[in-house]
Formats: C-alpha cells, sequence, structure tokens
C-alpha cells in the first residue's frame, strides 16, 4: 500500500530546493522556493522569469528577478519541484 501525501506536505518538502512555475497564461518562472503559505502564495529566490514577447509570441524574454520575490497563489497553475522545466518548456527554449 502507498504512503499518501498531502498537496501541502510536497510542497514543504521541496522548500530550499529549486521549482519549476507555470502560472496561468504563458508565463514560466523557476527558482529556489523559500516558502509558502495555506494559499499556496511562495516566495521565491533567485529567481528567472520566461514569458513571450508581446510584439512578437515566438520569441522568449528571459528576466532574472534580482530581489526575492512573492507570487500569489491564485495565479499558478502546475508547480514542479525540484524541475527547471522540460526540454519543450518556454524556459529551454530562451537558454537555446
Amino acid at each position: 500500500m502507498s504512503t499518501r501525501i498531502l498537496p501541502l506536505e510536497l510542497i514543504d518538502k521541496a522548500i530550499g530546493s529549486p521549482i519549476w512555475i507555470l502560472m496561468r497564461g504563458q508565463t514560466e518562472l523557476t527558482g529556489i522556493l523559500r516558502g509558502f503559505d495555506d494559499y499556496v502564495n511562495l516566495v521565491l529566490d533567485d529567481a528567472v522569469e520566461y514569458s513571450p514577447d508581446p510584439r512578437d509570441k515566438s520569441v522568449i524574454v528571459k528576466k532574472e528577478l534580482k530581489a526575492e520575490i512573492l507570487l500569489n497563489g491564485n495565479h499558478v497553475a502546475v508547480m514542479v519541484p525540484g524541475g527547471t522545466g522540460p526540454e519543450d518548456s518556454l524556459a529551454a527554449k530562451a537558454a537555446a
């Protein structure tokens, strides 16, 4: 029988490690998870934001966020603890 784990327990285990976050829309972020609350508002360090250029959707804009940031949990669609994004993610396209 497998052990059950609650969603907030999984996020708690990811504190201090890299996380890949897909936001509503087409924005993706990677960074180090520093904390969260019951509403899944997230605090990230060393965050990098990847989003399509508003003028040319085929171009991905990479923006390094120099400060600690707070993400509103209402805008988070998917979180991948330990992830840096799959090969075909916005993050991978910008790095290429």
